[in-house]
């Protein structure tokens, strides 16, 4: 039977948080900004008249043309006009370079009136994976990067993949000796199904280009093609490390668009399973004080055949022959596990009887997780599950207009504080089923960004929780896969309030968070640092122990912002003909 996903919540680790955060102090300090004149403006692509939804302006109209080399840190790279990649690499502010050309996109980028803005990313340290926005992918073997670094780019894989896309994320992996690649594809397509809503859906396709088997043939060949497809612009995306999975977060779910022949191998397998149907393995029941699960057992069974284990929060179920598990789990309460017991009844089923913990509560479901069972419940029960939910409802739009303390009142909100994507979630897929393993509902914990902090690892993400933001670090391969490293304080808050914002950012060591605004601004929120001399605070007299300053940068540009990219030392700021370049942290 189909395992089905598993629902996961995101643990806040409670020492990163500052419940008396004051506040960010306006400083005037200024701010080093340096700029590097481009040679040829950047191959920035405007929205067509026929891309006119929501999720076009998401997925291109707000595209960080910007990239950051993160296995090289203070290296950035953007496409000119003239099909260029051009790097600019910073090692002293005060003695810049101009930026100089890496690699030449062999067509003409011009030649194609519907083409997309060309992307990049970077898997590993030596190779770069690299779009052209006409719908073909390029595997590049760079060489080492960096400094002053003169290796020629090489092309070891070049196709075209039909309608133009954006390169989302990309990972280099070596599985049973062989080196892949896994790309991820983002395409706004036209949706002929789609008559009432905007006409278009969201794709995600991704590639894994695997190197060929032949000896001493440096030649890569796409080894698989899986399609996802929603309804909205995913706010992340990010293949797992290993290539065995994939996650992301959107606003409306993903489901995988199978193939015509998977399509009929389904419809078999599933002709195959009905044909098979069976009854549930178990059937339970429970009343207030405790929960009694039956199992129909083969023939000629006895009590050492069986192995029952009991923990305050488990169960495991086994057979010793053969000793594979019947049922094993997490139960979705405690129970006193010392006088919970099991029989073997003379009908041939096995009954357990588990005692509650916790009194009174009705369990939804007796393992978590588990769909194998079927819940028996008598009529009373069901009279009074039915009783307490009518309390909970009313047929009046308000029962009591007269109440002096309402529990909300949504004119009393800040519009900062009301959020339209209330019902965002985290996915992971496996990379070979394609379904859902794990889902975290993230219910008004709005995204804000995501940002690289260890190359080697899956992107993080950054999330509102209340008036903070949290930056989350995936570990696909730990039991808890999100790990909370990271606040910045008030910055959820922050943030809200600008209106005109067009990218965040914070540095990889997570020592200030930045903000840019479409034209000329940036602010910069460094985290609270100890103070060297003594201050106080007016109103109560007490001695502040630390600071957190907020800076503002003007930039001396008239042309919008078209990328922006944070390093533990420098922000850079990409307009069309100048890029910016802004000294945040001076200590070295």
């Amino acid at each position: 039977m189909e395992a089905a996903a598993a629902h996961c919540s995101l643990r806040v680790q409670r020492p990163l948080l500052d419940p008396k955060f004051e506040g960010y102090k306006l400083s005037l300090e200024p701010l080093a900004c340096y700029q590097a004149p481009l040679d040829s403006p950047v191959a920035e692509v405007r929205l067509r008249d026929e891309q006119y939804t929501l999720e076009h302006m998401r997925a291109f109209g707000m595209y960080n043309y910007l990239q950051l080399d993160s296995w090289h840190q203070d290296n950035v790279y953007y496409v000119d006009q003239l099909g260029r990649v051009m790097n600019l690499s910073v090692t002293l502010d005060t003695a810049l370079k101009k930026p100089r050309e890496v690699f030449r996109l062999p067509a003409d980028l011009t030649a194609c009136d519907n083409r997309l803005c060309a992307s990049m990313h970077f898997p590993s340290s030596t190779w770069v994976t690299l779009s052209d926005g006409t719908g073909r992918l390029y595997l590049i073997r760079t060489g080492k990067r960096g400094e002053d670094s003169c290796e020629k780019w090489e092309i070891l894989f070049n196709e075209e993949f039909g309608s133009p896309f954006v390169l989302v994320h990309s990972v280099s992996f070596v599985k049973c000796d062989t080196h892949s690649i896994g790309v991820l594809l983002l395409r706004v397509e036209k949706d002929e199904l789609d008559v009432h809503g905007s006409g278009f859906h969201v794709s995600l396709e991704w590639v894994t280009i695997m190197k060929a088997a032949k000896e001493g043939v440096q030649e890569y060949e796409i080894s698989k093609r899986q399609v996802l497809q929603g309804k909205s612009v995913p706010h992340y995306a990010a293949i797992e490390p290993s290539g065995d999975g994939l996650m992301i977060i959107s606003y409306k779910p993903y489901a995988y668009v199978k193939q015509n022949c998977e399509n009929k191998h389904e419809e078999s397998e599933k002709g195959k399973a009905e044909e098979k149907k069976k009854e549930p393995l178990y059937y339970w029941q429970q009343s207030e004080d405790d929960l009694t699960v039956t199992f129909h057992l083969p023939e000629e069974f006895t009590k050492k055949d069986i192995q029952v284990c009991f923990s305050p929060d488990r169960i495991s179920i086994a057979l010793k022959d053969p000793l594979l598990p019947v049922l094993e789990g997490n139960l979705f309460s405690l129970i006193d596990h010392e006088s919970s017991t099991w029989i073997i009844k003379e009908n041939n089923s096995l009954e357990i009887s588990l005692i509650k913990k916790e009194e009174g509560r009705l369990w939804p479901e007796l393992i978590v997780g588990d769909s194998q069972g079927e819940l028996i419940m008598d009529p009373s029960q069901s009279e009074a599950v039915a009783a307490r939910l009518m309390r909970l409802t009313s047929d009046e739009m308000n029962p009591d207009p007269t109440k002096e303390n309402p529990p909300c009142n949504a004119q009393e909100l800040e519009e900062c504080d009301i959020f339209l994507e209330d019902s965002t979630s985290l996915c992971r897929f496996d990379g070979n089923t394609m379904k859902i393993t794990h889902v975290v509902n993230l219910g008004s914990n709005q995204y804000l960004f995501s940002a690289v902090v260890d190359p080697k690892e899956m992107p993080c993400f950054c999330l509102r929780h209340d008036v903070d933001a949290l930056l989350w670090q995936p570990y696909p391969d730990r039991q808890d896969m999100w790990e909370h490293i990271s606040t910045f304080h008030a910055i959820g808050y922050v943030q809200a309030s600008k209106q005109d914002k067009k990218f965040m950012a914070c540095a990889p060591n997570h020592s200030y968070s930045a903000l840019c605004e479409c034209l000329r601004r940036v602010f910069i929120y460094r985290q609270p640092t100890p103070l060297s001399t003594v201050l106080y605070n007016r109103k109560e007299g007490r001695q502040v122990g630390q600071v957190a300053k907020q800076l503002v940068a003007t930039l001396e540009a008239h042309d919008p912002v078209l990328g922006f990219q944070a390093t533990n030392e420098r922000l850079f700021v990409l307009t069309t003909k100048i890029l910016f370049i802004i000294k945040v942290n001076t200590e070295t």
